[in-house]
């Protein structure tokens, strides 16, 4: 069986359409190897949709799925369910009338499958085949909440009310919409844009209703999508998990993340190994100049937001790499020095782990890891982050001399964080760090950096340089 593509359909009093648009969905091409399974959500249907899914689904029962909900609760909701229920590595969603045409999919996943796209767009106004002239004041407020959303994301979609959204589902399914009704639309891309999510426009087929023959976005729709516009522009609730809050916090700290990477770069060889590379915050500093650079993760969520990010650079390579797991080593090309960097604490067997490292140096390569320390700090943000422990100097030298290596300096970094930490982690127990103090924080980094060596109290981190014998 290859990848599966989730066919998500919110239904609402759809009767007279849905047989045809099922049987178009069911007949729709798809790429080779991309396999379909259709979920279908009533939304409290009042005439015999409910029924007339439930027939296609016993009569198709290896390809669809009938979920139902006891009241109308909107579109949003709909999907919301739908997205629950799917289990594909791909989704896209399809209205239950006859405005879209299912024979647009092959063009709309063609950015996903090449690894180009985390999200792709049907655009109705991008046009390149057929498309139903129809009202002009819901096309122009059509462009006005598209151009309001364009402002709130940043972005230059033509179509942000398109139903035609294709995705990668570990992606959405990561993050939190609220959106009940019609206003899933611009949530859906604003949290996609502040995720920075590289999505691509497609032009596709568009065969309108009438409101006679069953259109049901409205005015109220329309301001319910600016509230919902200007609702997600100012919040941020972009992730279902705390510790995926603080490493998005922790992308839009550039400042910082040139300091760390001005830190361990006058260690760095031209092949360089870096695991845990998560959103690329790191691997975009130090990456550039090198002769072969390798970004490695074991999130494929990360994964796939590294290749998105990084395929614009030839001397790249993006691939799955386990801490732990000598294997994945195994096929690695032995490089000059290994970057692993906030990673070590998360893991159990820390001594496997290091000696996995030292089995892909060259002979006089270095290792940079860097790991929290003090675990008289150890506080609630550790916990969310998954961290077992903090390292001592004593204790880090101890583990890589035990795994061969030989250990000429480590590297205190970061003092003047360490009291913040204390009191957020450990005192006030939060479970999140404020954008404000991450913000203020990175404006004044060229200060801590002056200050940071002069001050009388422990790092909030150390970096250990560690090297293995030429001999």
């Amino acid at each position: 069986m290859g990848r599966l593509l989730s066919i998500l359909v919110p239904l609402y009093n759809e009767e007279e359409y849905l047989p045809a648009v099922l049987q178009r969905v069911l007949n729709a091409p798809l790429p080779e190897q991309l396999d379909r399974e259709i979920i279908i959500v009533d939304d409290g249907s009042l005439d015999a949709s409910p029924l007339i899914a439930q027939e296609w689904a016993a009569r198709y029962p290896d390809f669809i799925r009938f979920v139902q909900h006891k009241r109308n609760m909107g579109k949003g909701a709909a999907i919301v369910t739908a997205l629950e229920h799917a289990r594909g590595d791909y989704g896209i969603i399809q209205d239950a009338d006859l405005e879209y045409d299912p024979r647009d999919y092959p063009k709309l996943l063609k950015p996903l499958l090449e690894g180009q796209a985390d999200a792709v767009y049907g655009s109705r106004f991008a046009v390149a085949g057929e498309r139903r002239v129809l009202y002009f004041w819901h096309s122009f407020a059509n462009k006005i909440l598209t151009g309001l959303c364009n402002i709130a994301a940043d972005l230059n979609l033509t179509d942000v009310e398109t139903c035609y959204k294709a995705f990668r589902m570990a992606l959405v399914k990561s993050i939190p919409l609220r959106s009940a009704r019609f206003g899933i639309e611009p949530e859906l891309t604003l949290k996609l844009a502040q995720r920075q999510a590289a999505i691509y426009e497609v032009p596709i087929s568009y065969h309108g209703r009438t409101y006679d023959e069953g259109k049901k976005v409205g005015l109220k729709d329309a301001f319910e999508a600016v509230w919902t516009i200007l609702r997600f522009w100012i919040s941020r609730d972009i992730y279902k998990e705390s510790g995926g809050e603080i490493l998005d916090a922790f992308a839009f700290t550039p400042r910082f993340n040139r300091w760390m990477a001005d830190t361990i770069r006058p260690y760095l060889g031209q092949t360089v190994l870096e695991i845990g590379a998560g959103m690329g915050n790191l691997s975009r500093h130090i990456a550039p100049g090198r002769r072969r650079y390798v970004a490695t993760d074991i999130d494929p969520e990360h994964l796939a937001r590294l290749q998105n990010r990084l395929q614009h650079r030839p001397n790249l390579t993006v691939c799955r790499c386990d801490l732990t797991n000598p294997a994945d080593f195994e096929h690695i090309e032995p490089v000059e020095s290994v970057v692993c960097l906030n990673v070590l604490e998360h893991v159990h067997d820390a001594l496997q782990a290091v000696r996995n490292i030292y089995s892909v140096l060259r002979p006089g390569g270095r290792a940079l890891i860097l790991v929290p320390e003090g675990q008289e700090i150890y506080g609630e943000l550790d916990r969310v982050l998954g961290h077992y422990k903090r390292y001592s100097k004593a204790e880090l030298r101890s583990l890589l001399e035990s795994a061969g290596f030989q250990v000429p300096r480590i590297l205190e970094f970061n003092r003047i964080a360490r009291p913040g930490w204390w009191l957020n982690g450990k005192i006030l127990k939060r479970r999140s760090i404020s954008r404000l103090q991450l913000t203020i924080y990175d404006r004044l980094v060229w200060l801590w950096r002056r200050v940071d060596p002069f001050l009388p109290w422990k790092p909030t981190s150390i970096i250990v340089v560690a090297e293995r014998p030429r001999t």
